[in-house]
């Protein structure tokens, strides 16, 4: 499943950065994530709970960042165990300033694979529930930013 968007963040881009790479932030902001915990540099071991209709697990796994490049790009690899299946993916980040340097937009891309009972719930329900799970994520994010500031 391919993902792909855009999300503008009211905070300059160097705030933006820095709380992406925060696993603390991360841990509050992505849904489902119960612990984010450092295993190494840019390495961190991930619990989530996962609900999709009526399947519903805990995952672990481990999310790696890569090709950073401060305060302009990175991406990242994950993989997620559970009960009811795996999830794997990647993905990609650019943050451009928006707003003379007040704001940031955040693009986003990536792709996500699914297995097990998870899989089993259909693509729409998947396609869906992916970008609740964004919306939330960004969501919390500005939050967070907001509270920072």
């Amino acid at each position: 499943m391919k993902i792909q968007g855009r999300q503008e963040l009211a905070a300059p881009r160097d705030r933006v950065w820095s709380a992406l790479q925060d696993p603390a932030i991360l841990a509050r902001t992505l849904p489902g994530c119960e612990a984010l915990e450092p295993l190494g540099p840019d390495e961190y071991e991930m619990k989530m709970k996962l609900a999709i209709a009526s399947v519903q697990g805990v995952f672990s796994g481990k999310v790696k960042l890569e090709n950073q490049k401060p305060p302009e790009s990175y991406s990242l690899a994950m993989e997620g165990r559970g009960k009811v299946g795996f999830v794997n993916g990647t993905g990609a980040f650019r943050l451009e300033p928006a707003g003379g340097g007040a704001a940031t937009l955040v693009h986003y891309e990536g792709d996500v694979k699914v297995g097990g009972l998870i899989a089993g719930v259909g693509q729409r329900l998947l396609d869906m529930t992916s970008k609740m799970m964004i919306k939330r994520f960004f969501t919390a994010l500005a939050a967070e930013l907001e509270r920072g500031a």
